[in-house]
């Protein structure tokens, strides 16, 4: 029968506890949010959401059409001028996701004989860059410049490391001045993702290229999201004007994609705007995070000490972690639940998203809660 084995797959996963399901939620939710990437709690400010209305409004519901057709507005090119000038870099180049946006910088910068080294904990969207690139990939171990130093040492040609910034699993950061070295003793490029570093790193969450001092450098491009910090939607790459314009011409998430939509810019916008005039929010996040952090190794709960916004606290198993987040859940606080294959090192864990505007009340309930629904 076709796709018969699907239910045997479906099989496999319900055994190991391992399901995914989907969980609407309301426009307006009871529930205390710590499970999504709204570091700044920017996706309902009323300056964002106007910046998107706006937007809406001037250029319509779509794109209407790739960015080499229809798809790019003069919102875009604005939008990739703001990006590149606030996180220090020359150029910038957007799209429809920041999945979109690595596989781009991924494959458009790993062509035929080159080496790409990609660390172990790297975000499924640079795994899948790395398996669509045409060049040869070498996994190395977590965080380890000598690992990418002796990769590239083994390699005569063009080479690229691609890490992210801060992991997404449990939110430590890259060693990325200790990467960036390793690549320029060998002539590589350092391509990173600053997904859950922009807004939340850096100066005025500029970043943690820019907080690193690798921000405009030569060798050195970044892909961001605008999902998180700013409440938007979409992706973009940043580096020297004449790998934006490769992209242009050899990235296919960017050439064959329909553009972002303009409500998703006019967002991306205005959440700059509020951030260059807010530069504080991004302090208040890492400040939530280590309030979080503390607060529950104070429990005596097994939580990873955030380099950023996010805070892990390991479970059991991974039936363990599901119904410690539905329990969380029926308390009223909503957390995220990560689970092999999602994370690396097959722990299975509750993700906290340390949100800047959170006050303590909301924290004090949020590790109660958690304490409390300890499996």
């Amino acid at each position: 029968m076709a796709f018969g084995w699907i239910d045997e797959q479906a099989r496999v996963r319900r055994r190991a506890g391992l399901v995914r399901i989907l969980r609407p939620r309301p426009a307006v939710s009871p529930l205390l949010d710590l499970a999504s990437n709204d570091y700044l709690g920017l996706a309902r400010h009323p300056e964002v959401v106007a910046g998107a209305v706006l937007a809406a409004r001037t250029w319509g519901g779509g794109a209407t059409g790739s960015r080499l057709v229809t798809g790019t507005t003069e919102l875009h090119t604005e939008l990739e001028r703001e990006l590149a000038d606030f996180c220090g870099f020359e150029a910038a180049l957007v799209f429809s996701s920041g999945y979109a946006a690595n596989l781009a910088a991924v494959t458009a910068l790993a062509p035929h004989g080159s080496l790409v080294v990609s660390d172990a904990g790297n975000h499924a969207s640079l795994i899948d860059g790395c398996r669509l690139a045409r060049g040869t990939t070498q996994v190395v171990g977590h965080a380890d410049p000598d690992a990418v130093r002796k990769a590239l040492a083994t390699h005569d040609g063009p080479a690229v490391a691609v890490s992210d910034t801060v992991f997404s699993v449990d939110g430590d950061a890259a060693p990325l001045g200790a990467l960036a070295e390793a690549c320029r003793e060998h002539g590589a490029g350092l391509v990173v993702d600053d997904a859950h570093g922009l807004g939340v790193l850096g100066d005025g969450g500029r970043g943690a290229v820019h907080a690193t001092g690798l921000a405009g450098r030569e060798d050195v491009v970044a892909t961001v999201t605008l999902s998180k910090s700013l409440g938007a939607q979409g992706g973009a790459v940043l580096g020297p004007a004449r790998v934006i314009a490769h992209l242009v011409n050899a990235a296919r998430t960017f050439i064959f994609d329909t553009g972002l939509a303009p409500a998703a810019a006019g967002a991306a916008l205005a959440a700059l705007t509020l951030l260059r005039r807010e530069p504080e929010r991004a302090a208040r996040a890492r400040a939530v995070a280590a309030e979080l952090h503390a607060g529950l190794t104070a429990a005596g709960l097994d939580a990873v000490r955030p380099d950023a916004a996010v805070v892990s606290v390991r479970a059991p198993s991974p039936e363990a972690a599901v119904r410690w987040a539905a329990d969380c859940r029926a308390a009223g606080l909503s957390v995220g639940c990560f689970r092999p294959p999602s994370v690396p090192d097959g722990v299975s864990r509750l993700r906290l998203t340390a949100r800047g505007d959170l006050g303590g009340e909301q924290i004090e309930r949020a590790v109660r809660v958690i304490g409390e629904t300890r499996p």
